[in-house]
Formats: C-alpha cells, sequence, structure tokens
C-alpha cells in the first residue's frame, strides 16, 4: 500500500468517525437540523472509506442500500426505508455466507433463542407490527449468525447491528428510556463499521498486511 493510499484510508475513517460522533451528540441533544444532515453522511462516508479497501461489489450495495433506508426513515416513507435495511442485510448475507469458515450450530441456537425471547418480549406491545418486526427481526439475526460465521470482528458488528435494531424494536413496543435513541445510533454506526471492516479486513488479509 503507497503512503497516499494509507494517508487517504486514515482520512476517510476519521470523516466516518467524526460525523458518527457529531451525529450521536446531534440526537442526544436533540438538534433537529444538525441529527438529518449528519445522518446523511454516515454511509456515504463509509462507503468512500470501504472502496480505498478494495470494498466488494456487495458490501458496497449493502452500505448504498443502508445510506438509502436512513434517508427514507427520516420522511413518511417508512416501509420504504425498511425495505431498503432489508435489501442491506440481504447483500451482506449474500456476501459473507460463501467465505464462512467458523460455522457454529451454537450460534445459530444462540441467536435463536435471543429472537424468540424478544419477540415474545416485545409482541405485546407491536399491535398489528407483530409480524413485520418479528420477520425483519429474524433477517437481523441471520445476518448477526453469518457475521459471526464470518470472522470475530464482523461478528461484533452483526451483534451491535441486531442491538441497535432491538432498541428501535423497544421504542415501538412503548418502553423507551433516556438515551434510547442515542445508544440506537451508537450502535448503528458502530456496527456499520465493524460490518464493513470486518469484510475488507478478510479480503485484505489474502493479500498482505491489515490496516485496521
Amino acid at each position: 500500500m503507497s503512503l497516499s493510499h494509507l494517508v487517504n484510508t486514515r482520512r476517510g475513517l476519521i470523516a466516518y468517525a467524526t460525523a458518527s460522533i457529531t451525529h450521536v451528540a446531534a440526537v442526544a441533544l436533540d438538534v433537529k437540523i444538525l441529527r438529518q444532515a449528519s445522518k446523511a453522511t454516515l454511509m456515504p462516508l463509509l462507503l468512500a472509506w470501504s472502496r480505498t479497501r478494495d470494498a466488494p461489489p456487495l458490501l458496497q450495495a449493502a452500505l448504498l442500500a443502508s445510506a438509502a433506508g436512513d434517508l427514507l426513515l427520516e420522511t413518511e416513507l417508512q416501509s420504504a426505508g425498511i425495505a431498503a435495511f432489508a435489501a442491506a442485510h440481504a447483500c451482506y448475507l449474500a456476501l459473507m455466507l460463501p467465505d464462512s469458515t467458523q460455522r457454529s450450530w451454537r450460534v445459530v441456537a444462540a441467536y435463536g433463542a435471543l429472537w424468540a425471547a424478544l419477540v415474545a418480549v416485545l409482541s405485546r406491545g407491536l399491535g398489528n407490527q407483530r409480524i413485520p418486526v418479528a420477520a425483519y427481526a429474524l433477517l437481523l439475526t441471520a445476518t448477526a449468525i453469518v457475521a459471526r460465521w464470518h470472522n470475530p470482528r464482523s461478528g461484533a458488528g452483526g451483534a451491535l447491528f441486531l442491538l441497535s435494531d432491538a432498541l428501535i424494536a423497544l421504542r415501538m413496543s412503548g418502553r423507551d428510556f433516556p438515551g434510547r435513541s442515542a445508544l440506537t445510533m451508537a450502535t448503528y454506526a458502530g456496527g456499520q463499521y465493524l460490518l464493513a471492516s470486518g469484510v475488507t479486513n478478510q479480503r485484505r488479509r489474502r493479500q498482505g498486511p491489515v490496516i485496521a
């Protein structure tokens, strides 16, 4: 890797980290304009960073779909936003499953039990959203499982992404708490970074030294 390429990679990561911190702070302080503006930059910046690390097309598609989901969820098109994130998870699954070398049924059992527990606890407060939320949570759980099979870093990202959306489901079921929104976005931003870096690290490990 050339020095200029390394510098660009570091700059990209710093830009994403700065945008993430800014967004979480804006959510915590309820600064609407800054919250919306910073959210719109998150996935494009992560995509730009991942491309400096030779991100495969499916990873780029997952981040683009996530960017669309972020924007759509800020509008009245909530269902379209959820569909965009479902597409992102489908991309992650298609990307990581063929390259998963640490498959374990214990991971499936643990996440399956977690999914069942979440659905059981939250379903009563979800009303007619119970089935869609359970189905989307199952897709999220599948991503978390396959990410853990892929490598530990990706697995941590999948777990954080699952936690982030579980916190959203918690609010939807009427069980909100102070600081939940900021925690939701912090785990989302961290989860997406770990998923992206887990994928690119594994690819680059075959080619030479890995830069986190």
